[in-house]
């Protein structure tokens, strides 16, 4: 037995996997990687005293946010299905992903009293974004009880307790065997949303803390140096106090670059209004800055790693599967929001590359200028492209629609990563992907 095939089973059977250990040069995971709270309504309750800075920007309790007036039901609208069609189509997705019975179809695993993982079958662990994801993906459906499992597990075997890092949720970053865990970025800031849609939607209780635990996370990932008194054993703030982008990693190694898959504007835009904090505007707005100005004039491809520039970090890998979250991104964007003309521009230049390569062609990895890697059909990419189409004018964003539409459910070796795609496109195409 390898031994990441041994830290997976571990994971499953409930025993913690170390601390970080760092991750700065490899591939991340999807890349082929208190006080109670007390009320009802918007209020979240108390936040602890890593909740309630005096300087750090942060409130005792959240305050209303509010999403756009409508959102799209591309499936509908350009597809022409019903909303029977539509639901019928989630809830199968849900079932087989979330409660398969066959031994290739679930990722959603329950562990009694330690709660519920999503299961990285490939890689053999558990990952903090494939948790964040799933609770995004269940707080949209209205399945509080698989959230509350997967926020437990979370909460019992992925925080840390004790030391520079307390707080922070450990994952694992690289794509082989015998990696290093890591505190990854991308999963903590799918936690923070997903909390604060749960406290939108379903209120906050002592037993319930959602809002003062997006709270405290928030102020982790802003503040955490300030809150530790500097950079110390290397761990850091998830976010360039400077440039307000977020880092690859929250340590000192990855201070100066960062990944357009990790930088999701309209989530930050929500941040501010939940917090009063003018510091996620100004983070949305570079984030939106950055995307664009890391992708490529040609293809719309950004490199796995930039400088804040956009620059390309020397040696960094091109269009890798981690970078399929950046469609999402764009996709949030465009449904919380108004996308820019350089934002659809960006998406219509992403679907005329996977238009030329030929829809029923195209692999899964790209070098930046568009020369392929792996050739290899990716289901991962399909649903990703689908859901771009929200933020594109092209005349044939319905047939990337259409391609969600008739993939089958991903099931086997790769059902984790697809599986979560899959779900995400869904949410996004029916117009069911809500702000709470």
């Amino acid at each position: 037995m390898t031994r990441r095939r041994a830290l997976g089973r571990a994971l499953l059977s409930g025993v913690l996997v170390g601390a970080l250990s760092g991750c700065g040069t490899t591939l991340d995971s999807l890349g082929n990687d208190h006080s109670a709270a007390g009320g009802s309504g918007n209020s979240a309750g108390s936040a602890g005293s890593a909740g309630t800075t005096d300087n750090g920007g942060m409130p005792a309790v959240l305050l209303p946010i509010t999403g756009p007036s409508s959102y799209p039901n591309t499936f509908a609208t350009l597809l022409g299905k019903s909303d029977t069609e539509i639901r019928n189509k989630i809830q199968a997705g849900f079932d087989q992903l979330f409660h398969g019975t066959a031994t290739d179809q679930p990722i959603y695993y329950d562990r009694g009293d330690d709660g519920a993982v999503i299961y990285d079958v490939l890689h053999d662990d558990v990952r903090s974004e494939g948790i964040g994801l799933a609770m995004l993906i269940t707080v949209e459906l209205d399945k509080r009880d698989e959230f509350d499992h997967l926020w437990t597990y979370a909460k019992i075997r992925l925080e840390q307790t004790s030391g520079p890092a307390q707080g922070y949720f450990s994952s694992f970053c690289d794509e082989g065997t015998g990696g290093p865990s890591c505190f990854d970025a991308y999963g903590m800031q799918q936690f923070v949303l997903a909390l604060l849609f749960a406290h939108g939607r379903w209120k906050s209780s002592t037993s319930t803390p959602y809002g003062s635990d997006a709270l405290t996370l928030l102020d982790l990932l802003q503040n955490k140096e300030r809150l530790n008194g500097g950079v110390v054993d290397g761990i850091a703030s998830a976010f360039d106090p400077t440039t307000h982008l977020v880092r690859e990693e929250p340590t000192a190694a990855a201070a100066g670059y960062t990944r357009s898959a990790l930088e999701m504007p309209a989530s930050y835009a929500l941040w501010a209004q939940a917090t009063g904090n003018s510091f996620w505007s100004d983070a949305a707005s570079a984030a939106r800055t950055h995307i664009l100005a890391a992708a490529d004039a040609t293809t719309g491809f950004a490199p796995m790693r930039s400088y804040f520039d956009g620059t390309p970090v020397p040696d960094s890998p091109g269009f890798t599967a981690q970078a399929y979250r950046t469609h999402l991104n764009l996709a949030m964007d465009a449904l919380w929001g108004s996308p820019s003309a350089d934002q659809i521009a960006l998406a219509d230049r992403m679907l005329a590359f996977f238009t030329k390569q030929g829809l029923d062609k195209y692999g899964g990895t790209f070098a930046l200028d568009g020369t392929p890697i792996d050739t290899n059909r990716a289901q991962a990419l399909v649903a990703a492209n689908g859901a771009l189409a929200v933020a594109s004018s092209r005349a044939n964003r319905a047939d990337f629609v259409n391609a969600v539409w008739t993939q089958a459910i991903p099931s086997g070796d790769n059902r984790y990563y697809d599986g979560l795609f899959y779900l995400m496109s869904l949410l996004t195409l029916s117009g069911q992907l809500r702000v709470y």
